[in-house]
């Protein structure tokens, strides 16, 4: 199980969710609402140590799409910021 799904079930407390969205789905238009995409970020920040402003979050929309920005920004603190 991917990170973000991970977190996903700490979210839903449910690993049902997580394993059915697809990583392209959309989350928003599958079930989960601006409130737990926030705690979603917060979780992402707190877990993963991945700051995501409100402008990037305009941009995260998927699971690929929050796997990707971890992995972007992982690879980004781990070289300096480079």
């Amino acid at each position: 199980m991917s990170t973000i799904r991970e977190l996903l079930v700490e979210l839903t407390g449910t690993a049902e969710y997580a394993e059915a969205v697809g990583d392209d789905v959309d989350l928003a238009s599958s079930g989960i609402d601006s409130g737990d995409l926030v705690r979603l970020v917060l979780l992402v920040e707190q877990r993963l140590g991945v700051e995501i402003t409100a402008e990037d979050m305009e941009s995260l929309h998927t699971i690929a799409d929050y796997e990707r920005f971890v992995a972007e920004r992982s690879v980004a603190g781990a070289a300096g910021g480079v």
